[in-house]
């Protein structure tokens, strides 16, 4: 929630300071850049020393980041700081995720996985109404010190309300993980991964740019775009819970190929949009096609997990997907607004959400 209420205003809030679309890339950009390369780190460190340390102390580092975000004056320094968030996010998903996998009974990877999924989804789609209300009522600051609120109630909610780490199933049962060298060569990881990158290259190119194509071509107020943005996330969670019990019980390959074709289409119709309408449909078929697939994908991440020993690592590729596509949607959008035009941006996307539901399909072949 404290992530969400900042992503919709960061945009506005770099071009108070002057950024260009690129460097309104830069500023998402950074954050994915440098979770993308510590996640490797961090997922296996995970896996060998538990999962609660690093969630304690990755959400207290985004309440010092929400006091950083107010102190920055310049673009630069706010990538600074972007970049140093990324870091703290490398280190409280893998495990939260891993944490999640540990506790998941075998033949529940959906049920769990989707409820798991809400909490995420549930924050981030309640985040962004919330930031517009509070800037438009409030201040840029009240929003960035509602995020470092929330984060520190999580670093200490974890704190005390979690078991203590050597009780940790990857702690006291010693599980000795695989090298990410060696899960890399996994043809079905290939295709989690090429997936949830594609997807998260188009979430990238909405989180990062909508709220400029909103403002600028259609004059849409920091409350409608707050809107906009909640709802594909918001759909998404609340699909999460009905679709991850489906996954448990029907074909999870299927429902992630499904999925992704519902979200093709939908980014592709943010071209055809021509008022708030047709932008809110736009963003309700995407939140669609995540309800369905992602509680899907998360499901098989989590056997994949289980069969390898190494839920750490796993779920740190996974993340690292959604880091490099977050980090590639932001950055072509970016240059896209610069260049050309921003509503370029959009069927690049489509075509490569198509181009990973196909490598999906094709890396999974033998088991679908």
């Amino acid at each position: 929630m404290g992530v969400g209420i900042v992503v919709p205003l960061l945009p506005i809030y770099a071009l108070t300071l002057g950024a260009s679309g690129i460097y309104i890339a830069f500023i998402f950009g950074s954050f994915s850049l440098s979770r993308t390369i510590m996640l490797p780190w961090f997922g296996r460190a995970c896996d060998k020393k538990g999962r609660k340390p690093y969630l304690v102390a990755g959400l207290f580092a985004y309440a010092l980041i929400s006091v950083a975000f107010i102190l920055s004056k310049r673009v630069d320094a706010l990538i600074g700081v972007r970049f140093i968030q990324g870091i703290a996010s490398a280190m409280i998903m893998p495990a939260a995720q891993a944490y999640i996998g540990d506790i998941t009974p075998r033949g529940k990877e959906g049920t769990v996985m989707g409820f798991f999924n809400l909490s995420v989804f549930g924050g981030l789609s309640i985040g962004p109404l919330m930031g517009g209300i509070i800037h438009d009522h409030f201040s840029m600051n009240a929003a960035f010190l509602c995020m470092g609120g929330l984060a520190l109630s999580g670093s200490v909610l974890c704190f005390f309300f979690l078991p203590p780490t050597k009780l940790e199933k990857v702690v006291a049962q010693k599980l000795e993980s695989l090298s990410l060298r060696i899960l890399i060569k996994d043809p079905e990881l290939t295709g989690f991964f090429v997936f949830r990158l594609v997807y998260t290259f188009c979430i990238g190119i909405i989180w990062c740019f909508l709220p400029v194509f909103a403002s600028l071509g259609f004059r849409l107020s920091t409350s409608e775009i707050g809107i906009l943005v909640t709802l594909a996330v918001f759909v998404s969670g609340l699909l999460n819970v009905p679709m991850g019990f489906v996954a448990d019980r029907f074909n999870k390959k299927v429902m992630v190929s499904f999925g992704g074709i519902i979200i093709t289409w939908s980014i592709y119709s943010f071209v055809l949009a021509d008022g708030f309408q047709d932008l809110f449909l736009a963003n309700f078929l995407f939140g669609l096609g995540g309800g369905i697939s992602m509680p899907a994908l998360t499901a098989l991440a989590v056997i994949k997990g289980n069969e390898t020993g190494s839920m750490g690592s796993v779920m740190a590729l996974l993340t690292m997907a959604h880091s490099t596509g977050m980090l590639l949607g932001s950055l072509v959008a970016g240059l896209a607004m610069d260049l050309l035009s921003l509503k370029h941006a959009f069927p690049l996307g489509a075509f490569l959400m198509l181009f990973g539901v196909a490598v999906f399909l094709f890396c999974c072949r033998k088991k679908l």
